[in-house]
């Protein structure tokens, strides 16, 4: 399996402090890969890095093979590869539908009602497309935000936090689509979350990340049940680590 990414000595710094310091690491295609870690680890700057939403200040990413950095970023059509669904979704002010069609008309493509009924459907929200995303309640917005990432088929979804505030059956629902759409599309996947349990449900590898800095990366059934590191060892024992 070839790696998506490949990330070689890369630093990230905002204000004089370092928030990434990775030395190596690869993301390989089609796989689910799972980021975890305490509070201000740099897991969501770590995901901005990867959407290329900023360089980083030092080192290379390649991403499919061709290296980017801070002077030689990727063009608009190679990040519209990539999309995030964020803890909190940003929806539009207007339907549903608008809102899942977005990214096809960004993109100049004529949105197919057929396959956005099946995606509203996938969702569980076939009655809600003429409904405003205002009115929906937090786990129908998360659903539409997953819909409206997955429309366009990405080669890369990156997950920030994506379940944090739902109830249990929404949870639920995410992850499924998230390995649904895995196995039929063969994208790759890296989530960001705080629950270890999901993790360990969802993903195939996972890294532990700490003061920006890789500690472990191994497959989930090894990291959880035999983890390397002793700091790996602390956080899921649930200490507090710094």
């Amino acid at each position: 399996m070839s790696a998506v990414y490949k990330l070689e000595g890369v630093k990230h710094n905002y204000d004089g402090r370092t928030v990434i310091d990775i030395g190596h690491l690869e993301i390989l295609e089609g796989e689910i890969f799972g980021i975890i870690g305490p509070s201000g680890a740099g897991k969501s700057t770590l995901l901005r890095l990867l959407n290329f939403l900023e360089p980083p200040r030092q080192g290379v990413i390649r991403y499919r093979g061709t290296a980017y950095s801070a002077g030689n970023m990727p063009s608009l059509d190679v990040m519209r590869e990539i999309t995030t669904v964020l803890q909190k979704p940003a929806l539009l002010s207007t339907t549903v539908f608008n809102n899942v069609v977005y990214p096809l008309r960004i993109r100049h493509k004529r949105p197919d009602p057929q396959k956005v009924a099946l995606m509203l459907q996938r969702v569980g929200l076939t009655k809600l497309g003429h409904v405003r995303a205002s009115s929906l309640s937090g786990g129908e917005a998360q659903r539409v935000a997953l819909a409206r990432a997955l429309i366009f088929n990405p080669r890369v979804l990156l997950l920030d936090e994506p379940t944090a505030n739902l109830d249990p059956a929404n949870i639920a629902v995410i992850e499924r689509l998230v390995r649904e759409f895995r196995e039929e599309t063969k994208m790759t996947v890296i989530v960001v979350t705080h629950n270890v349990f999901q993790a360990r449900r969802l993903c195939d590898r996972v890294m532990l990340l700490h003061e920006g800095a890789c500690v472990e990366v191994n497959d989930a059934r090894r990291f959880f049940e035999s983890p390397k590191h002793a700091l790996s060892r602390a956080f899921l024992s649930g200490e507090v680590i710094f």
